[in-house]
């Protein structure tokens, strides 16, 4: 990957942790950070997904790399921080989510979701707190359906909810660290391959019409927004939304 010219006062100076990093949300958040001239890990269960990420990102570059990493047990987050050494902030992007009606509830896969977006922030932010360098940042990811649900969607409703109050709280437990929530809308990435499978295409474009941006997110969009969140040393306890307008259709 070639990256663009960049004005020295745009660089993003410490290295950033993205968990999450192998695909969607996340390894936009990466490209937008080396595309700044910064320093990025991105972070992942799967070592497959991260090498792919690593060759779409720029293989080679000595300012990538890339952890193999299970932040939802406590142990692998520990070693995790100990083999990146000095960092400045950390991106949290990762999302095991289900979507089924409440009568039908498993119970395995409601723990999965809640273990992927809100165990794994909390692990995160309790052994990041202690190693982060001054100035630093934690960003979560929570989501529109915190503030628009969907029939089928109370599960993600209600961690997306909980991780927008989780980062309120801890801006304030870890301040000087500052903590906030990026909430997206409709993004295109490949997790709505699992989510709607071949209706994919038709359920996105059909969003696009609803929304008055005329279109859904792309991964550079929340990128955008999460380094706003990371180079703003005045913004914390906030959730920043980058929805296209969805709270207001």
């Amino acid at each position: 990957m070639t990256v663009a010219t960049v004005d020295p006062k745009d660089v993003i100076p410490k290295k950033v942790i993205v968990v999450g990093g192998g695909s969607g949300i996340g390894q936009g958040v990466a490209r937008e950070v080396l595309r700044r001239g910064g320093r990025v890990a991105i972070v992942g269960r799967s070592k497959q997904k991260l090498d792919a990420a690593v060759a779409d990102l720029g293989a080679g570059s000595d300012r990538l790399e890339a952890h193999v990493a299970d932040v939802t047990r406590e142990p692998e987050v520990e070693r995790l921080f100990d083999t990146v050494g000095a960092f400045g902030h950390l991106v949290t992007t990762v999302a095991d989510v289900t979507y089924q009606p409440v009568r039908e509830l498993d119970v395995d896969a409601v723990r999965r979701t809640l273990d992927s977006k809100l165990l794994s922030s909390l692990l995160l932010a309790k052994h990041a707190a202690g190693r982060m360098e001054a100035g630093g940042s934690l960003t979560l990811t929570s989501g529109i359906a915190a503030h628009r649900p969907a029939v089928r969607g109370a599960v993600v409703a209600a961690v997306n909810g909980a991780l927008e109050a989780l980062a309120r709280a801890l801006a304030i437990e870890l301040a000087p660290l500052r903590v906030n929530a990026v909430s997206p809308g409709w993004v295109d990435t490949p997790i709505w391959e699992r989510i709607a499978g071949a209706a994919k295409q038709e359920r996105l474009e059909a969003m696009a019409l609803r929304l008055p941006v005329g279109r859904v997110g792309q991964p550079d969009d929340i990128a955008q927004a999460v380094c706003f969140l990371m180079e703003n040393g005045f913004t914390t306890g906030s959730v920043l939304h980058v929805d296209g307008g969805h709270r207001l259709v």
